[in-house]
């Protein structure tokens, strides 16, 4: 299997994407630390689907916008399974709002949760990858990143710097033996994609090239491979994974 003995960290991996990930890394061997946010039970829950492949599993809460909370979270992580090998950044939050209600909280609250949480994530794990020469990340950006979104100022301009954030980190790790990529999924089936308004969704579907929503196991089939050796020579990449949309009409 692609990840036997590796020790991967999953942020917002009570549900979708993240959850997908979860499981598909543990089929491959790897021990996992599920992380939430809030709901503790749906967390367990997937810890309990890790475990049925024969791996070991924890539910760990932070708030990846707070640094001291990260920190406590990945010394936690090491404590129970051992030193993190992967590390999947994918917490995140949309926060749809139009551009004249865009308040300063608001724009802090979506660019801690969705740029800042990554960076403060990457740099609670990287001393010790640096120190084993080894290890493996991927950061969850979107589409929205690549292109203006409707109501989506703070997110977007959020997802955007995680893009540059893999860019950047990547030529000072790479030397240490540690690869860091992202993917940019579009319009996927998971519980953000509830807080569209219904009369978009149908937009989205049909301008979507492949005429529908994306599954969180298909985002995670490109995290895993990011992950994997197979990626091998890959590293400050951005995948887009979008059924073909690039641009929100």
């Amino acid at each position: 299997m692609r990840f036997d003995e590796r020790i991967a960290l999953v942020t917002g991996a009570s549900r979708g994407i993240g959850k997908a990930t979860a499981i598909k890394l543990a089929a491959e061997g790897a021990d996992v630390a599920v992380h939430y946010v809030k709901s503790a039970a749906r967390a367990e829950a997937v810890c309990v689907q890790v475990r049925e492949s024969g791996q070991r599993a924890i539910p760990v809460q932070a708030d990846i916008a707070n640094r001291a909370s990260v920190n406590e979270m990945v010394a936690h992580v090491m404590a129970e399974l051992g030193p993190i090998d992967l590390l999947v950044n994918n917490a995140g939050d949309v926060g749809n709002i139009d551009f004249n209600e865009l308040t300063p909280d608001h724009w802090d609250r979506i660019v801690g949760i969705n740029l800042t949480g990554p960076f403060n994530v990457i740099w609670a794990v990287k001393t010790g990858m640096i120190q084993r020469k080894f290890g493996r990340i991927v950061n969850v950006s979107s589409i929205a990143g690549l292109a203006p979104r409707p109501n989506q100022f703070a997110y977007a301009a959020a997802k955007a710097g995680v893009i540059s954030l893999t860019k950047s980190a990547c030529e000072p790790l790479a030397p240490h033996n540690i690869r860091i990529n992202s993917v940019a999924p579009g319009a996927i089936s998971t519980d953000m994609i509830r807080e569209v308004a219904p009369e978009m969704l149908e937009t989205l579907r049909s301008t979507t090239p492949l005429g529908r929503f994306g599954e969180p196991e298909e985002m995670a089939n490109v995290i895993i491979f990011l992950l994997s050796e197979e990626a091998s020579y890959m590293t400050g990449s951005t995948i887009v994974a979008s059924g073909g949309r690039v641009l929100i009409p």
